[in-house]
């Protein structure tokens, strides 16, 4: 009969009681190989998945960074420019008549 102790004497049981069993039972010893191997392999590739999360957490640094640029550039534009603020807001362009300033027949402010 096959033993099934290793997962639990793994997880559960201290180091002695563990090393213990793995020399008496030749069930938990190939099980224990075959878990070796695998943390060899993980220990193999863990360098290339912490290269690529740090390449991806720089990737999106810079997706950021170029975002509040690009942001901060074109509502600095439509600050600056009247015309084009006006136009988002209010759909047209607003001339002193509309603001309700004195003008006079050529659309100059009249100031008396």
């Amino acid at each position: 009969m096959k033993c099934t102790k290793y997962e639990a004497l793994f997880t559960f049981a201290d180091e002695k009681t563990f090393t213990e069993h793995l020399k008496t039972c030749p069930d938990c010893q190939a099980e224990h190989a075959k878990m070796e191997k695998v943390s060899e392999l993980i220990q193999e590739v863990r360098p290339h998945f912490l290269k690529r999360k740090k390449t991806a957490a720089k990737l999106k640094i810079a997706c950021a960074v170029f975002a509040m640029c690009l942001s901060a550039t074109t509502l600095g534009i439509i600050n600056l420019n009247t015309d084009i603020s006006d136009t988002i807001k209010y759909g047209t362009t607003l001339t002193a008549e509309d603001l309700g300033l004195p003008v006079d027949s050529y659309g100059f402010i009249l100031v008396e």
